[in-house]
C-alpha cells in the first residue's frame, strides 16, 4: 500500500493541479450522467419548528438554516440544560455528537490526542477530489511543523509593521462611503477590507482581490460540507481556478527569488522559506488545502465580526453610547463582539478511542461537533450571554478562536483589524442605523452575513 501511495503521490506532483482539479471534475459529470441523479445534496428551507416542539432525540443541528431563521439560541439554550453531549443519529451528514458546554468544550479542544482533528473540520466530507489537506485539520507533529511555516506573518513585530497600512486602508474605505443615504455594509465595508488584507498576506495582485473573497465563500459553502448554496460545477471550477492562481503566484515568487530578489514577508514566501514547506507545491492537496485555509480564516472570522458588531450595537444602543463616552473600551469591545458574533460556529473532531465525556459514551471514530457558538452563550461562564456588554470582564474568555493546539493563528490580526476599523469609525460617525433585518448565509458552519443595509451620519 505504502508502494502505491507513493505512486500516486509522485504522479500527482508531475501533474498541475488545476488539471487534477479539472480531471475529478469530469469524474463527477461523468457519474452524474451515467446515475442520472444529483450528486450533490439540496437543502430546502422550511419552517423550522420552536425548540419546545421538537422532541429531545431529534434535534437536529446539521440544518443550515438555524442561524438564518434564528433559532439557534434556543435550541443550544435546551441542549446545554437537558443533553449538553447528545447524539443525533440521523442527519445528512451521518451521526454526531454536539457538545454544547463551555467546560466540555474545552475537554474536547485540549485533547488532540483523543480527539483528532483529522480528516476535516467541517461536518460533512467533501466531494471526491477536493479532499484538501490543511494543517488546521492535522494532529501534531505534522500539524505544528506546518503552522510554524507561516504563523510569522503574524508575529508581534509583523503586526507593529501592519498596523500602518491597515489604518490607511481603513481611511479610504471610510472616507468614501455614501453619507446619509441607505448602502449595504457587507459588501462596501466587511468584504471590502478583508479582500485588502487578503492581498497584503498573500501578495497577491491587488486588482484581482475579490477573487480570493469569492474563492473563501465557495470553499465554505458547499452543499456536501455546511449545506451552503454552492453547486459542485461552481465549485469545482471556482477550486481550479484558485489552483491556477495560486500556482502561478508560487512559481513567480520562486523565480523572483532565484534571480535575486529578497524574499518577502507574505504568506506564499514564508512557506516556500521554510524547509518543511518549500516543496508544498509538489503536494497539490496539501498546497491548495492550506492556502483554502489562509484565506478562509483571513475572511470569515473578520468580515463577519465587521458585520456583526454594527448589528449587535443596533441592538443594544446604550452599549454604543457608553462605547462613544469611553472610547477606551474598544479593544474589550472587540472580543465581545467576537464572543457575541462567533462568525464560525464549531469545529469537527473525531474520537480516537472509546470515551466518556459528561457522562455520554462516545464510540471510537465518532464524529464530535465543538459548538463554540454555544459554548460562547453558556450561563455558567458568562452573564446575560445574549447581551452584548462591551466591558465584560471575562469577554477574553470567548470560545471564538478555538484553544489548544489548533488555536486561531490569526486571532490578533483579527483583533488588530476590528480595533482599528471601530477607532476610524468613532472617530468620523455619530451614528450607523440599521434599516431591516440582515441577510443570514445559508451554512451551519458559517455564521455570517450577506447583506446589512445600513445609513451613516457624519459627527458634525
Amino acid at each position: 500500500m505504502k508502494i502505491l501511495d507513493q505512486f500516486i503521490s509522485k504522479v500527482r506532483a508531475t501533474i498541475p493541479i488545476d488539471l487534477q482539479i479539472q480531471g475529478a471534475h469530469c469524474y463527477h459529470k461523468v457519474r452524474l450522467w451515467l446515475f442520472k441523479g444529483a450528486t450533490s445534496p439540496v437543502f430546502q428551507e422550511l419552517r423550522l419548528p420552536d425548540v419546545d416542539e421538537v422532541s429531545l432525540e431529534k434535534i437536529d443541528f446539521s440544518s443550515p438554516f438555524l442561524f438564518r431563521q434564528n433559532r439557534w439560541k434556543s435550541y443550544f439554550k435546551r441542549l446545554r440544560e437537558e443533553a449538553p453531549v447528545h447524539y443525533q443519529a440521523n442527519s445528512p451528514f451521518g451521526p454526531f455528537w454536539s457538545v454544547t458546554r463551555y467546560e466540555d468544550i474545552l475537554t474536547v479542544d485540549k485533547n488532540h490526542e483523543l480527539f483528532s482533528a483529522e480528516p476535516f473540520i467541517v461536518m460533512g466530507d467533501p466531494p471526491a477530489g477536493l479532499s484538501i489537506e490543511m494543517f488546521i485539520a492535522m494532529d501534531p507533529p505534522k500539524h505544528d511543523i506546518q503552522r510554524q511555516a507561516v504563523q510569522g506573518v503574524v508575529a508581534p513585530k509583523n503586526l507593529k509593521e501592519m498596523e500602518a497600512l491597515i489604518r490607511l486602508r481603513v481611511r479610504d474605505v471610510l472616507d468614501n462611503l455614501p453619507v446619509d443615504q441607505p448602502f449595504d455594509w457587507v459588501s462596501q465595508v466587511s468584504i471590502e477590507l478583508t479582500s485588502r488584507m487578503l492581498a497584503t498576506l498573500l501578495d497577491f495582485p491587488y486588482e484581482q482581490r475579490h477573487k480570493l473573497v469569492y474563492w473563501s465563500d465557495l470553499a465554505a459553502a458547499s452543499p456536501e460540507t455546511t449545506g451552503g448554496v454552492g453547486t459542485l460545477n461552481d465549485t469545482f471550477l471556482g477550486v481550479a481556478d484558485m489552483a491556477r492562481h495560486f500556482s502561478a503566484l508560487w512559481y513567480d515568487k520562486a523565480a523572483r527569488i532565484a534571480g535575486g530578489e529578497a524574499p518577502g514577508y507574505d504568506l506564499i514566501s514564508l512557506l516556500q522559506s521554510h524547509e518543511a514547506t518549500r516543496d508544498l507545491i509538489k503536494r497539490p492537496m496539501e498546497f491548495l488545502g492550506n492556502l483554502t485555509l489562509l484565506i478562509v480564516g483571513g475572511n470569515d472570522t473578520t468580515r463577519n465580526s465587521m458585520t456583526g458588531g454594527v448589528v449587535a450595537l443596533s441592538q443594544f444602543p446604550g452599549e454604543f453610547a457608553k462605547l462613544k463616552a469611553n472610547t477606551s473600551l474598544i479593544p474589550n469591545m472587540v472580543s465581545e463582539i467576537i464572543r457575541w458574533q462567533t462568525p464560525l460556529a464549531y469545529m469537527r473532531r473525531i474520537a480516537t478511542r472509546d470515551t466518556v465525556l459528561n457522562g455520554q459514551l462516545i464510540r471510537k471514530g465518532d464524529k464530535v461537533i465543538m459548538w463554540y457558538a454555544s459554548g460562547n452563550r453558556d450561563e455558567n461562564v458568562f452573564e446575560r450571554p445574549d447581551d452584548l456588554i462591551i466591558d465584560r470582564s471575562n469577554a477574553r474568555s470567548h470560545l471564538s478562536f478555538g484553544f489548544g493546539v489548533h488555536r486561531c493563528m490569526g486571532n490578533r490580526l483579527a483583533e488588530l483589524q476590528l480595533r482599528i476599523l471601530w477607532e476610524e469609525l468613532i472617530e468620523r460617525f455619530e451614528a450607523i442605523s440599521v434599516l431591516g433585518e440582515p441577510e443570514i448565509v445559508q451554512s451551519n458552519f458559517v455564521k455570517g452575513y450577506s447583506k446589512l443595509m445600513v445609513q451613516i451620519a457624519r459627527k458634525a
